[in-house]
């Protein structure tokens, strides 16, 4: 998917006032530009998941095939968004491309399969596991013994040893975009033999197997210079079944070819060649067969469905739906007028209308049989509150925010149309298949927009608060006061304030001319007794101190209200007999004068018209419960570095990537923003700036607990607390659309999973003319 604000994916960079852990294992920011939306239902499914896919997930698409299948030999041409400005994947500036890269040529010592589960990779490992928990807890790695390195010598210790040392954080000369989990290595030795790898942890690491992968040859970290600038172009040192060939910028290409010194299964394509092509350019070079795998968005979808659709038909989408019958004869007009200066200007136009007709009709003819894999991809989109300030500083808002929102018709609207599984993700920290999940929410609550008015109401937003006079208005009127009281023109005296009555109901003086007394009165929330105060304490010690969200609901009703209501009438009204009839309800909420109004800002790329979509539809959902949205659209390259990064927001989407290790890699997207000396905010990747100690010691227990059920029941107890806190609401999954050759094998949308790199390529003629399964969607 397409990166707005960080184009390459990268690991961001913190700008103004915002500082950077150190510790932080950084996690890449997946900005959504995908388009997905307002376009026609054109894809079908891509076949059923299989039986042992959870609820919400969804299969990888990679047009598998058996190895006896694929043809040995040839290039594949996989797009990629830019060159990789490094091939040091734990430096700041790595990108897709450098993860792509490593993962073809270097050892990774675990990957994860479809459900993003961690698994031991028998290609460099015989085994791994943890040996002794007590005093300390220590690993043991016993290596495949006929790994080596492209230049004949063992991997080994000496590798381990120095990339824990480039990575611990002890030393600054190493330039490191993250080192979460070396820095709690205590020792590195080598085992009962030069095959064996003895860690030592001085702090137990439940996340230990996320460990040295990719791991680098001891020539790239064993000094600051090699690893700050040695690797950066260039790799004289490989284990993987592909090898490093040649980096050519000017042609924006990294080339990989089959490495002869790998002892697993040899690959079947002699040479994997990474193009850079700008996701704006992905059709076009689908079309002229400049690459033969390219990740797509839901328009260039679209145009390959519509592709095969139209083969042998006149192409009257794209440029030429733009040209009617009407727009036709009036542009000829203009052209054979009188007025020279227009007709030329005409001509021009229409030369080059016909000039975009016939190149889209060229690539359109292109098009035709490429195959439209699919799936979720590993990400979600989050709609992000910023907690800093103005009204969202407020929890009773944020939440109300939340319970605005139908999530579930949001996740139709994108996922729906490609035949994909459309539930909302239940949890921050895991997504459906994982073993870690668990759907959360209940903590916050589902769609319901009386209840958001209630919190709102609570809050002091209300639409007789959008009303009222601002406070300095009423000020400037206070010679006509007396201590919150004023004659009225029968002579009485009448309030001019709020304040509760007898029945303990807040009554707020009506501004109108004329009226007076208890006719003018409009009824809100009535004030809490203190059984009600201890109540709502009482819940929200047990939603943040742990006890099950399903728990502290039962205890304490249902839904998340705040007091008991009577029946009729505004929610939480209550007035003596005879007295005025509720304000309405409806309309734009606001507080003395003021109107509740949220700034949401939106990149404004041609590649983000699903992301606006999205927004507008939100926008809608919080309009019907009073709350006021300011659409900002922004250019793409600053919409994180200078909008989501520096805090300029009060609503954002963006995406996060799932992880198999959410102790580790979400602690700090998540983690309680600490002012610094200098007076600047450590936010660390926490952009909404809401986070609480608890869950900051939940994550750290959790990234300590060796017993793997223990652990994941920190991390659910973690999620719940994130979605009390309302600082982000996950929205939905991603798609992953993929464009392939029809006879390409075992690439695609791989989900979670890690590529099988040795298995990738094309498939035999007489597979490819069986037209499997796979083939053609």
């Amino acid at each position: 998917m397409s990166h707005v604000g960080d184009p390459n994916g990268r690991a961001p960079r913190i700008v103004a006032a915002i500082r950077t852990a150190a510790s932080v294992r950084s996690r890449s920011v997946a900005l959504l530009t995908t388009g997905v939306l307002a376009l026609p239902v054109l894809l079908t499914g891509c076949g059923s998941a299989d039986s042992g896919t959870a609820a919400g997930a969804a299969p990888q698409d990679i047009g598998a095939a058996a190895r006896q299948n694929v043809a040995d030999g040839g290039t594949l041409k996989w797009a990629v968004d830019a060159m990789p400005e490094t091939l040091n994947t734990f430096q700041a500036d790595a990108d897709a491309a450098s993860q792509r890269v490593a993962q073809a040529v270097l050892p990774a010592l675990f990957t994860l399969d479809q459900r993003g589960r961690p698994q031991r990779n028998p290609d460099y490992l015989e085994s791994a596991e943890v040996v002794q928990h007590e005093p300390k807890q220590v690993v043991l790695y016993k290596l495949n013994q006929k790994a080596v390195w492209s230049d004949g010598r063992e991997i080994g210790a000496p590798d381990f040893v120095a990339q824990w040392r480039a990575l611990s954080g002890k030393d600054s000369a190493y330039w490191t975009a993250r080192n979460a989990g070396y820095e709690r290595i205590e020792k590195i030795e080598k085992g009962a033999n030069d095959l064996e790898v003895k860690v030592t942890f001085a702090k137990p690491y439940a996340d230990w197997r996320s460990l040295f992968s990719p791991l680098y040859p001891k020539d790239v970290t064993g000094t600051p210079d090699a690893f700050n600038d040695g690797a950066r172009t260039t790799l004289k040192a490989t284990a993987g079944a592909f090898r490093l060939k040649a980096a050519d910028r000017a042609k924006g290409t990294v080339t990989l070819e089959r490495n002869p010194r790998w002892w697993g299964r040899p690959t079947k394509l002699d040479s994997l060649v990474l193009q850079a092509v700008p996701r704006d350019k992905r059709a076009a070079a689908l079309a002229d067969g400049n690459v033969d795998v390219a990740e797509i968005d839901r328009a260039d979808a679209d145009r390959i469905t519509l592709a095969e659709r139209d083969k042998g038909q006149a192409v009257t989408h794209g440029p030429a739906a733009a040209i009617t019958p009407a727009s036709a004869l009036r542009s000829w007009a203009i052209a054979h007028g009188a007025e020279d200066d227009k007709a030329e200007a005409e001509h021009e136009a229409r030369k080059e209308s016909r000039a975009a007709i016939e190149k889209y009709a060229r690539e359109q003819a292109g098009l035709r049989g490429f195959a439209i894999r699919k799936t979720l991809e590993p990400a979600y989109t989050q709609l992000a509150l910023n907690g800093a300030s103005g009204p969202l500083a407020d929890e009773r808002v944020r939440r109300a925010v939340a319970r605005a929102l139908n999530r579930q018709e949001l996740a139709e609207a994108v996922l729906k149309p490609l035949g994909l599984p459309a539930l909302p993700p239940g949890s921050h920290l895991a997504l459906a298949g994982q073993d870690a999940y668990s759907d959360s929410s209940d903590a916050l609550g589902s769609q319901d927009e009386k209840e958001a008015r209630a919190l709102l109401a609570d809050a002091g937003w209300t639409a007789e608060g959008a009303r009222q006079k601002p406070k300095q208005d009423v000020a400037k009127a206070g010679s006509k006061a007396d201590d919150g009281a004023e004659d009225s023109e029968d002579g009485k005296r009448r309030d001019s304030g709020n304040h509760p009555d007898d029945e303990g109901t807040y009554i707020v003086g009506d501004d109108k001319p004329g009226s007076s007394g208890a006719a003018g009165t409009h009824v809100l929330a009535p004030a809490r007794t203190a059984a009600q105060q201890q109540a709502a304490l009482v819940r929200q010690a047990r939603l943040f101190d742990g006890e099950p969200a399903e728990q502290a609901r039962k205890d304490t009703g249902k839904d998340t209200k705040t007091e008991a209501r009577p029946k009729g009438g505004a929610p939480g009204a209550y007035a003596p007999q005879g007295t005025a009839a509720p304000a309405p309800q409806g309309g734009p909420l606001g507080k003395d004068g003021k109107p509740l109004t949220l700034r949401f800002v939106l990149p404004s790329g041609p590649g983000s018209e699903s992301l606006r979509a999205v927004g507008d539809k939100i926008a809608a959902m919080l309009k019907d419960v009073g709350i006021n949205t300011e659409i900002v659209k922004v250019a793409d390259d600053s919409y994180f570095k200078d909008h989501i990064a520096s805090g300029d927001f009060d609503l954002a989407l963006y995406s996060w990537p799932g992880t198999a290790y959410p102790a580790t890699d979400d602690r700090p997207i998540f983690a309680k923003p600490e002012p610094a000396s200098d007076g600047s905010l450590l936010v660390e990747q926490n952009y909404s700036r809401v986070g609480t100690d608890h869950i900051d010691q939940l994550f750290e227990r959790a990234a300590g607990e060796l017993d793997e059920d223990e652990a994941r029941d920190l991390v659910r107890q973690a999620d719940a607390r994130i979605w009390a806190a309302a600082g982000s609401i996950p929205l939905y999954q991603r798609p992953q659309l993929v464009a392939v050759k029809p006879n390409v094998a075992n690439a695609g949308a791989f989900g979670f999973a890690a590529p099988n790199f040795e298995d990738i390529g094309f498939k035999k003629p007489e597979t490819a003319a069986g037209g499997s399964a796979n083939t053609k969607k």
